[in-house]
């Protein structure tokens, strides 16, 4: 089948199934849940996807592929707000940052195996150079000195010191998740007090909670006041989006007051 014919003819659920690679279930699935009707029925009740609905399951399947769930793809969609060439270029971005660090991790494995070969014994630096500037001490150190939260220090110190590699790198990851959301969301002109926004707000929350030390909703409101005061924190979220560091701000205090409601 041709592209031109691909875009004019709808197609059966079957057949839009196996273009994007995905099961009827799946449609099926996506169809029951609202995050993608088809546009067309046959009288029987068949399913037929005409181009737009393929060009929504595209879309679909890109934020399934950067780690997003069902649930956050159809906050997105639905916002009357929401643009397809302005969620593709937010896509795009988050993409090439996945795909630069694959390469980091790329160079690092293939200086681990040249070191095998030959013999030796990578350098410290270089062997954990690929997960990037991430210091967590970094962090404690700063809530420590500004709100005084020793035990919030003690504690993060004595989890931290037990992680292996492959926890840091889940650890790296999941943050990873919650940022690229929240810049998908900014790109996207969702409010930072939308139920998306705050849904990730919470995950940064339950995140730090989970890794670092138990954090309240209190304790988050004030990393997230230090995200917007401390110029350190606003280049950090700042250069991944324009605006981000205060629409996490944002986020983080409409959760509060949510859970305060």
């Amino acid at each position: 089948m041709n592209t031109t014919t691909t875009r004019q003819t709808p197609l059966t659920v079957g057949a839009a199934a196996r273009l994007a690679r995905v099961t009827v279930r799946t449609l099926h699935h996506y169809d029951e849940i609202g995050l993608l009707h088809p546009s067309e029925r046959t009288a029987a009740g068949y399913r037929r996807y005409g181009a737009s609905d393929l060009e929504r399951l595209q879309l679909i399947l890109f934020y399934r592929e950067l780690g997003f769930g069902l649930a956050d793809i159809g906050r997105i969609m639905r916002d009357p707000k929401f643009d397809r060439r302005t969620a593709l270029l937010a896509q795009r971005d988050l993409l090439a940052r996945k795909a630069e660090q694959t390469r980091s991790m790329l160079g690092a494995i293939d200086g681990a195996l040249a070191a095998i070969e030959k013999g030796m014994t990578m350098d410290r630096t270089e062997m954990f150079e690929a997960f990037g500037d991430f210091d967590p001490t970094q962090h404690e150190a700063e809530v420590t000195e500004r709100w005084g939260q020793t035990d919030a220090y003690r504690e993060s110190a004595r989890r931290t010191g037990r992680y292996s590699k492959e926890d840091w790198k889940r650890l790296r990851a999941e943050s990873e998740a919650i940022e690229a959301g929240l810049a998908s969301l900014l790109a996207s002109g969702e409010s930072g007090s939308s139920e998306a926004a705050m849904d990730l707000a919470e995950r940064h929350r339950l995140h730090i909670d989970r890794w670092f030390y138990p954090c309240s909703h209190r304790m988050q409101l004030g990393l997230a006041e230090m995200y917007i005061a401390d110029d350190r924190f606003r280049k950090h979220y700042d250069d991944r989006a324009p605006g981000l560091a205060q629409y996490v701000h944002d986020a983080v205090v409409a959760n509060a007051a949510r859970v305060a409601d």
